[in-house]
C-alpha cells in the first residue's frame, strides 16, 4: 500500500521576521525550498512542497500525487519492530535593512518519528 507523507501546509510557506536595534530595522523572510524524507528502510523521497494529506476522497490504494513512498517490506524485523522516518527542510532566508540585502542558503530544520509498518498475508482457500 502507499504511503502518504506530507507536513502542516500552515508550516510551508515564507515566514517573515523583523527586528529593530540602535534605529536600523532589519527584515527576514525565510521560504522552504524541499523536504528531504529519509524512509528508515534506506529509502529517500524528495518532495519540492509540502506533500498532500491524506483523506478518504482518495482511494486506500492511490499513491500520493505528489509526496509518497512503498514500503517493499514490513517493519518487523528492525529493531523496535518499526522504521524511523525523518524530514529535513531546506529553507533560504532573504534579509534586508540598513541599506543591505543578502541571502542565507540552505538552512535546515530536521524532525522525526518512528513509524510501523506492517503486512497483511492471505490464504485462499475453497
Amino acid at each position: 500500500m502507499p504511503t502518504w507523507i506530507w507536513l502542516e501546509h500552515s508550516t510551508w510557506g515564507p515566514v517573515s521576521v523583523s527586528a529593530a536595534v540602535g534605529g536600523v530595522t532589519v527584515t527576514a523572510t525565510a521560504r522552504p525550498q524541499k523536504a528531504i524524507w529519509s524512509m528508515g528502510d534506506g529509502g529517500q523521497v524528495v518532495c519540492q512542497g509540502p506533500g498532500t494529506p491524506y483523506s478518504e476522497a482518495y482511494s486506500p490504494k492511490a499513491s500520493s500525487p505528489d509526496c509518497g513512498y512503498t514500503y517493499p517490506r514490513a517493519s518487523l524485523s528492525v529493531p523496535g519492530h518499526a522504521y524511523t522516518v525523518s524530514v529535513q527542510v531546506t529553507w533560504d532566508v532573504e534579509w534586508h535593512g540598513g541599506g543591505q540585502t543578502g541571502v542565507v542558503p540552505g538552512l535546515v530544520m530536521a524532525a522525526q518519528r518512528q513509524l510501523v509498518v506492517d503486512e497483511v498475508q492471505t490464504v485462499v482457500t475453497r
